[in-house]
């Protein structure tokens, strides 16, 4: 579909990679991984064609289509859900604007017997055969079944998208690509701002998706689950394996060992030729020999070992003072944007050292309830701070902090006091600005530069509650790393919203759950709450399948027996288990999944695979059907 060869860039006189050559196909779902400033946008801006190369080549099949999704995205004011959806079909609309003024021109003249009226009956004809091939009588049923797919009610439909939340407006413009139905999708982090939810469905989509998929995310789980390939941008040139993620790092370090080996060995033998070469140089005799041993170093090919950048950053989260007990008290918090109300009555208890996960869809409160943590918005309710509680803020539109005007040095100093502000050089380096860079405007800055800014910016105040809006923004993976690390350490009070399921996992001892203009709290990591909710939706089945008496029957149920009553919540204890065995054996089946989707051929060589698999499929149904019949006892 689309093949590189020789693809070199340069900024400011340094090469950013040089000499690259790969080829895209269909069927290709690449993670394209580096370290923050590596390339990894400006390689999809070339694919793109969006800029220009300074050296090399890019062919592409003759009409393959290319979809891109940027980081930033940019609706023009005014234009509702489907208008915006619309602008996937231009050539639709183009020939809807001449099918229209075509229409007007019939209406208004009355030369009927003329050339110039016949030539537009023809023309009227064309564009009517070309609307109905490409897909003119079918896009708007097809748009808003995408949208209702991608989670938009009817509602939704002529609201104007700037009063879509950053994650929603991300939907629709993924609803744009898949609609246009392009033979090459390049997403530049496509997961952030989505809700864990969205994340979900859009892996399905792009694991159903036949063309080719070039993806830059910084989320190691999304990776795993999609990509079937990783290329690696490191020091300016790539590495590429038909592999996701974790198995390419784990073929990287392998290869890496095997190179320092190989280089090692043959080290031994040059240095040993080397002698040889000494020894009878000195020898008349023998200056043949040490002329074809010469000759033979020349020849020689240098193992050279694959240069990776490993630096990262030195982090920890000091606790300023210990605060009290109670960090964070909050009674009937409510908030509304408008007519929009996001919170309502909401009641908040935070205690000393909790490791709290904020977690819901976009558009729900979790960003808003910690603005007003931090004192940053105005509300309705009541919210007290603990005693000597001290708060630091990491927000999630970093860009709106930072003055783009200043030096990254600048932006330091500005933020230091009298007894850290000669530190600041140091901070700085430990958050991997050093030399010349500390001296770069903000506004150059990558996505990751930024947040690694912000955090080390943090790092100038006094706090013992951490609220974090979607701190792994734009953070490449060895950064999350190396943060998630420090943030387990941290002994004081962590809120932390985000989205990034391996992030969250083990950080947290508690997850807040947004949804309906309220929180709900779960006792565990992401895990336990996702685990939990899956539980949940099993619950709503069974609600599902309850009778709604009140219409048909005005009377009163007559009220239980003790018997009945017993024999009632033997059966929800029963459903409660077989509940946690489907939980099991659907967790055993998407592992199975996954190795076949690695590994296609087990599904024909391996017997022992396959009969595995298909008992956990009976196991399964075999369970379902218990539940089904546990639920009608329930029901009668």
């Amino acid at each position: 579909m689309i093949n590189i060869h020789n693809l070199s860039i340069s900024f400011q006189g340094e090469y950013l990679f040089r000499g690259i050559t790969f080829k895209l196909s269909p069927g290709d779902r690449i993670g394209l991984i580096g370290k923050n400033g590596a390339g990894k946008s400006t390689m999809l801006k070339i694919l793109a064609q969006e800029i220009p190369s300074d050296e090399g080549d890019m062919a592409l099949i003759k009409g393959t289509t290319i979809g891109f999704l940027k980081q930033d995205l940019d609706f023009e004011q005014g234009r509702t859900v489907l208008e915006e959806a619309y602008q996937a079909f231009k050539k639709i609309k183009n020939i809807e604007i001449a099918l229209e003024e075509i229409n007007v021109q019939l209406a208004e003249r009355t030369d009927y017997e003329s050339d110039s009226y016949n030539q537009l009956l023809i023309d009227l004809n064309d564009y009517q055969d070309q609307y109905e091939i490409i897909g003119g009588y079918n896009y708007q049923a097809n748009t808003e079944k995408i949208l209702k797919g991608l989670g938009f009610t009817a509602e939704d439909f002529d609201k104007r998208t700037e009063t879509f939340s950053g994650g929603w407006r991300m939907r629709i413009e993924l609803a744009k690509l898949l609609l246009q139905n392009n033979d090459v999708l390049l997403l530049d982090e496509p997961t952030n701002h989505l809700d864990i939810e969205s994340i979900i469905w859009l892996e399905q989509f792009l694991r159903d998706y036949t063309g080719c998929v070039v993806i830059v995310s910084h989320d190691k789980m999304f990776l795993d689950n999609i990509t079937n390939r990783t290329i690696e941008i490191s020091g300016g040139s790539i590495f590429d394996f038909k592999k996701p993620y974790s198995k390419f790092m784990s073929l990287r370090d392998e290869l890496i060992e095997q190179q320092l080996a190989t280089q090692k060995n043959q080290q031994k033998e040059i240095e040993r030729t080397e002698k040889l070469i000494e020894k009878f140089r000195a020898k008349a005799s023998k200056a043949t020999m040490a002329q074809s041993l010469i000759k033979k170093l020349d020849r020689m090919d240098r193992i050279e070992v694959d240069q990776q950048d490993t630096s990262v950053m030195n982090l920890s989260f000091p606790i300023s003072v210990n605060p009290g007990k109670v960090v964070i008290e909050g009674d009937s918090i409510t908030k509304s944007y408008g007519e929009k109300e996001v919170l309502s009555d909401v009641d908040l208890l935070v205690e000393r050292s909790s490791k709290i996960a904020f977690v819901g869809q976009n558009g729900q409160g979790k960003s808003t309830l910690a603005k007003i943590i931090v004192n940053e918005i105005p509300f309705k309710g009541h919210l007290q701070l603990g005693h000597n509680v001290q708060v630091g803020y990491f927000a999630q539109n970093q860009s709106d902090y930072l003055d783009p005007k200043k030096s990254v040095h600048e932006i330091m100093i500005d933020a230091a006091n009298e007894k850290n502000r000669a530190s600041v050089r140091s901070i700085l380096g430990a958050f991997l600005f050093q030399g010349d860079e500390v001296e770069k405007k903000t506004s150059v800055l990558s996505g990751g530069e930024r947040n690694r800014l912000a955090l080390a910016k943090l790092m100038l105040q006094p706090f013992n509650v951490l609220v974090m809006d979607e701190p792994t923004n734009h953070l490449d993976i060895a950064s999350k790393e190396v943060l998630k690390t420090a943030l387990k350490k941290f002994e004081g009070t962590l809120i932390v919203v985000s989205h990034d399921r391996d992030f969250l996992q083990g950080l947290t001892d508690k997850v807040y759950e947004f949804k309906d203009h309220q929180i709900k709290e779960y006792l565990g990591d992401i895990d336990y709450y996702l685990e939990q909710r899956n539980l949940e939706h099993l619950r709503d089945a069974e609600k599902a399948t309850k009778p709604n008496l009140s219409h048909a029957n005005k009377t009163e149920s007559p009220a239980l027996s003790h018997k009945d009553k017993k024999r009632q919540k033997a059966l929800s204890n029963k459903m409660s288990n077989i509940e946690q065995k489907i939980s099991s054996i659907e967790k055993d089946l998407g592992e199975l999944d996954e190795k076949l989707a690695n590994n296609p051929s087990l599904a024909v060589d391996n017997q022992d695979f396959l009969k595995t698999y298909a008992a956990k499929k009976t196991q399964l149904e075999e369970k379902m059907r218990q539940w089904e019949e546990l639920a009608m006892q329930m029901e009668r």
